[in-house]
């Protein structure tokens, strides 16, 4: 049975010999275009069942399958549903349909970054290697590039800075990044802090898989500032230690608020996020090792700590000058020089510079 939608679009109704129905629209409004998609459609259904033909799925199967198999498992479900949603080109489109250029020429029409792009095409591979993989919708995989990222930004603050900002934040929300900033935790790990978590005669915060990005637990310790942060909320909530000014808990960020403190702060390209790279920052210019910092922040590799290794430049002139003591003397006695080499004229030379630099 083929019909035409209010919409303009026709749409066919067809029920199978074994009993199934059919029902979806033909993304057409050329009435013979609609025919011969009937005529196909059915024509495959009949081969299928008689023939025992490999049955032909559509991409909104494949993409229900993935939310329902996904559902309370992966963290990140509602950014899928989401990214699903702003993905109607695919509905409708049998699996075999999908090549490359289909999925390259919905993706580049998006106004977006290269990273979120790039989210996208995650999710379809993700969903099209479990097609090929796990549920035997599909034959074989499809293969495509991803988009060139800029290399991640580490933005930090100085002392100083950071001092000027909390002093021009609300109460509360200045309780919150000095907490962060004692602390490193993520934005989302801060404002659900509820008391149950805290330890005050360990001197602990301890939180479940279910409330860490990498999913494993993780008990924080808790320094001086972070404490004294805590005893100040004391009181205030029987459940969750951030309130705003409402007296509520906190459910996200005031970003007309934080964008106001930082103008007036004289504080630019700043985001809450970078609050964590502020403390990674200053531990590592203070002598923390990468492997420390990553078990201090709950991250999982040391590849993710890696971006603040060059900030660790007084343990890198440290580990530079060890050569000095395997060198000394030894240019004098395996360089044939005419003279001995006059080291005050680089003392000079570094003199000029640090004025240049003044």
């Amino acid at each position: 049975m083929l019909f035409k939608h209010p919409n303009g679009f026709w749409y066919i109704d067809i029920q199978t010999e074994s009993g199934k129905r059919i029902r979806r629209s033909t993304k057409t409004k050329n009435e013979k275009l609609a025919e011969e998609y009937h005529d196909k459609l059915k024509h495959e259904l009949w081969r299928q069942e008689r023939l025992g033909d490999k049955p032909k799925y559509l991409w909104d199967d494949a993409a229900l399958r993935w939310l329902e198999e996904k559902e309370g498992v992966k963290k990140s479900i509602d950014a899928d549903i989401s990214r699903l949603r702003n993905l109607q080109q695919l509905r409708g489109v049998y699996l075999h349909e999908i090549n490359r250029n289909m999925i390259m020429s919905i993706i580049n029409e998006k106004n977006c970054s290269n990273s979120t792009k790039n989210r996208y095409l995650s999710l379809i591979r993700a969903i099209l290697n479990a097609c090929v993989r796990e549920w035997d919708m599909l034959d074989e995989p499809v293969y495509f590039k991803q988009f060139k990222e800029a290399k991640k930004r580490v933005r930090w603050l100085k002392p100083e800075e950071a001092a000027r900002l909390l002093n021009c934040l609300p109460t509360y929300m200045a309780l919150m990044a000095r907490f962060n900033l004692a602390t490193g935790l993520r934005q989302h790990n801060i404002f659900s802090l509820k008391w149950d978590q805290i330890d005050f005669l360990r001197r602990t915060c301890q939180y479940h898989p279910d409330e860490m990005k990498s999913g494993e637990p993780f008990d924080l310790a808790l320094n001086d500032t972070a404490m004294e942060v805590l005893v100040h909320q004391v009181g205030k909530h029987p459940k969750y230690v951030f309130l705003n000014t409402k007296h509520n808990p906190v459910l996200k960020l005031n970003y007309k608020l934080w964008y106001k403190a930082l103008d007036k702060a004289r504080i630019s390209d700043f985001h809450w996020h970078d609050l964590r790279h502020t403390w990674a920052s200053w531990l590592v210019q203070n002598g923390v090792s990468l492997y420390e910092l990553k078990e201090m922040g709950g991250w999982q590799s040391l590849e993710m700590v890696q971006k603040y290794a060059h900030l660790d430049n007084e343990n890198l002139h440290t580990q530079a000058a060890k050569i000095d003591n395997l060198m000394t003397g030894t240019c004098q006695k395996n360089v044939k020089t005419s003279k001995p080499m006059d080291y005050s004229l680089i003392s000079k030379g570094l003199d000029k510079v640090l004025n240049i630099m003044q």
